[in-house]
């Protein structure tokens, strides 16, 4: 049970004052961060709708949003998940085990690049035509050339399989993963949860890529939960939480995720914010998990004044500007696209 109560003892500030809200049976007081989650949300999905209307710049008048780059407040929206949702998860043969293997294979490396180069070289990627030694060939030689073949987004750690290059030890464990039929107990998974164990079983795959994958399973056709269902908690956002709400949250962090999912319309209308959401689509468990991310990064110039677990105090990424079209198509079943 999760619910909020207004902190008598706070000055009279109600766009700032703080609040006490209760989850999972512990009374967690929240720091500035807390509204400025609120307040990046609906400000960074603001940036996402002019873009998508075609709107000139300036999209913002936050200086931090301008300046620094920032994902998407739904990751769906996000430019990798685009390319995965469009082109390798509903592009191809609609083969369950074809779908498991296009898109672990693409989220394996999470590249674009890397994609383009494997279908450039070997055509249409299948698991019925897979050969080791054609995807070993044309991943060895780019990386022999010095360009990258996994993205820096997150840390993806190499199985130890018996090969000496994490590529292709990471092709190995996608074998062990076709043959040992984890495409068949995903699917037969009666929750997101026992899905996400499932894959949690494989080596070198910890509880944050496991969840990550079973999200990107869970937009094709064929998977049936909802993004309501689950959610594992990263590192950064423990980061994002630990700032909200202090160490009074550390181990509840799911519960945490959870309450702002669930009282998301409380909370913009108590700031008198506008959120209309992805086409109507409030956010999900997925999305406020990384909301919390992007709000630890954002709070590291808000609020330089409040620590996290990490310790960072800067953010890497700037903004750069580009022309290119925003692209926004969606899961046919989450009903939201053109």
């Amino acid at each position: 049970m999760v619910m909020l109560l207004q902190d008598r003892q706070a000055p009279a500030q109600p766009e700032s004052a703080p609040v006490t809200v209760r989850v999972r049976g512990r009374d967690l007081r929240t720091t500035p961060v807390f509204d400025t989650y609120w307040r990046f949300a609906a400000a960074r999905q603001a940036v996402y709708d002019a873009r998508l209307a075609g709107r000139g710049q300036p999209w913002t008048d936050d200086p931090i949003l301008a300046r620094h780059r920032f994902t998407n407040c739904y990751r769906a929206a996000d430019r990798v998940s685009q390319v995965l949702i469009r082109d390798v998860v509903y592009e191809g043969d609609q083969e369950w085990e074809e779908v498991f293997f296009r898109t672990l294979l693409f989220k394996i490396f999470n590249k674009e690049s890397t994609w383009r180069l494997l279908t450039g070289e070997l055509g249409q990627v299948r698991w019925d035509s897979y050969d080791y030694r054609a995807f070993d060939r044309v991943l060895s030689r780019t990386f022999a050339a010095g360009e990258r073949l996994y993205s820096a987004a997150y840390i993806v750690p190499p199985p130890q399989l018996g090969e000496g290059r994490k590529h292709r030890n990471h092709l190995r464990l996608l074998e062990m993963m076709m043959t040992s039929g984890a495409p068949e107990k995903v699917l037969a998974a009666p929750t997101l949860r026992d899905a996400y164990d499932v894959l949690l079983g494989y080596p070198a795959i910890g509880p944050f890529l496991a969840y990550q994958f079973v999200i990107d399973l869970n937009y094709a056709a064929e998977m049936p939960f909802s993004e309501m269902d689950y959610v594992v908690a990263g590192p950064g956002a423990r980061d994002g939480i630990r700032k909200c709400f202090g160490v009074a949250a550390d181990g509840i962090e799911a519960d945490v995720i959870r309450y702002m999912a669930d009282t998301q319309d409380e909370h913009f209308a108590r700031l008198g914010l506008t959120f209309t959401g992805l086409r109507g689509r409030p956010l999900q468990l997925i999305d406020c998990q990384n909301l919390f991310c992007e709000v630890d990064k954002y709070a590291r110039v808000a609020h330089p004044e409040i620590e996290g677990i990490s310790g960072r105090s800067r953010i890497k990424q700037t903004y750069r500007s580009s022309s290119a079209p925003v692209p926004a198509w969606f899961p046919p079943k989450w009903g939201i696209s053109d």
